[in-house]
């Protein structure tokens, strides 16, 4: 099989079938690449382990920047994404504040990371 046919066919994966990306809503593509940001946040942040602090993957400077780029994409798409918008802008705030709460030397509020996006998290 060539690799134009390949790409050219339906593809599973974990059983699902994977949609052309024409076919999916953007409110679903945006939602599912927050999610992304918000798991890659957690686990750089450590949150997956017991002691976060002990956590192999705890790495501050890479999470700022995936908290930064989630709260650039939420707040430019807020409008758009209807009933997902609360839960989303919740589980932003809550890996602000786990930056923070994580941080040595925590941010001045508004410094964190994305709260030039979204204002201040206390």
């Amino acid at each position: 099989m060539n690799d134009d046919a390949t790409l050219s066919e339906s593809a599973l994966i974990d059983g699902e079938v994977v949609r052309e990306l024409a076919d999916i809503p953007a409110v679903e593509v945006i939602s599912r690449a927050a999610v992304m940001l918000m798991s890659s946040a957690a686990e750089k942040l450590g949150l997956g382990e017991a002691d976060p602090s002990a956590s192999p993957h705890l790495d501050l400077d890479e999470a700022r920047r995936v908290i930064t780029a989630l709260a650039g994409l939420v707040t430019a798409s807020v409008e758009y994404l209807g009933p997902h918008a609360g839960p989303i802008r919740e589980g932003l705030q809550s890996l602000q504040r786990a930056f923070r709460e994580s941080s040595e030397y925590p941010d001045a509020p508004g410094a964190g990371p994305g709260e030039k996006y979204t204002g201040p998290v206390y």
